[in-house]
């Protein structure tokens, strides 16, 4: 089991480059993660806590581990025998529960996972050096459980906190230094398409870190995203937006009577 998870890991582990990159369409049920494991073109399975809490009719900032490691068990026994990578939204790590998530995860069969650097019980940015620091615990963990190609997405926040640009290049840069595979970093919120990067912004990432960077496509296309020269393109809870605009679409047909 530890051989083939590591294998899976250094498969995901290979698939961030640019040109093209790996694009998450991100899942959060046994549903979803079915149909987008069916696809050829979908190259790993990646989960958006966002959505695990919403299909749940919880806030994000109220998913418990436990409730996210309950979705994460049903994903995984959803893709079970498609033979690809699993990544796993895990938040900021549960702050003193890294150990146990790192732990779960990999029990379950997670090659990665996405690690914040906002402290969501504290509601402020982890210190560089404590970011840091979680990375390091996270990838050692994965180590001593067999899986040291383990892929950590870490997410750099500053944008999302009034920070600037530059602030996530220098925290990126030593998340990067740490082991991290990439450096995911999302826009404001509180915009047209939240979450979202400008093109200029992105390509000033992908040349402060050679391209070892996860953006949300925003209000380009992935293919747009793709061509500036990112490693890692997550679609966040994109998919369930578009599924609940289908069903009330659908539904509203059926109901019209």
């Amino acid at each position: 089991m530890t051989f083939d998870l590591n294998l899976a890991a250094k498969t995901f582990k290979g698939l961030h480059k640019p040109h093209p990159p790996v694009v998450l369409a991100n899942v959060y049920d046994a549903v979803s993660a079915k149909t987008v494991a069916s696809l050829p073109n979908s190259k790993a399975i990646g989960t958006a806590s966002y959505a695990i809490a919403e299909a749940a009719g919880i806030e994000d900032d109220d998913l418990t581990l436990e409730e996210n490691l309950r979705a994460t068990k049903i994903i995984a026994s959803a893709i079970k025998g498609q033979g690809k990578p699993l990544t796993v939204d895990a938040q900021d790590g549960y702050g003193d529960q890294l150990e146990e998530t790192i732990k779960q995860l990999i029990g379950i069969g997670a090659v990665g996972a996405n690690l914040e650097d906002y402290d969501r019980a504290k509601k402020q940015l982890y210190s560089v050096t404590d970011a840091v620091d979680r990375i390091k615990q996270a990838l050692s963990i994965a180590k001593a459980l067999g899986v040291p190609d383990f892929v950590l997405n870490a997410r750099a926040d500053p944008l999302l906190y009034g920070g600037t640009i530059d602030e996530v290049i220098s925290r990126g840069q030593a998340f990067l230094a740490a082991g991290a595979t990439s450096v995911f970093v999302l826009g404001p919120l509180d915009q047209e398409h939240p979450g979202g990067l400008s093109k200029e912004q992105i390509s000033k990432l992908v040349e402060a870190f050679d391209g070892r960077v996860n953006v949300t496509p925003g209000a380009f296309t992935t293919k747009e995203v793709a061509a500036l020269g990112v490693s890692r393109i997550s679609v966040g809870p994109d998919l369930q937006f578009a599924a609940t605009a289908a069903v009330k679409k659908e539904a509203e047909h059926f109901l019209n009577i």
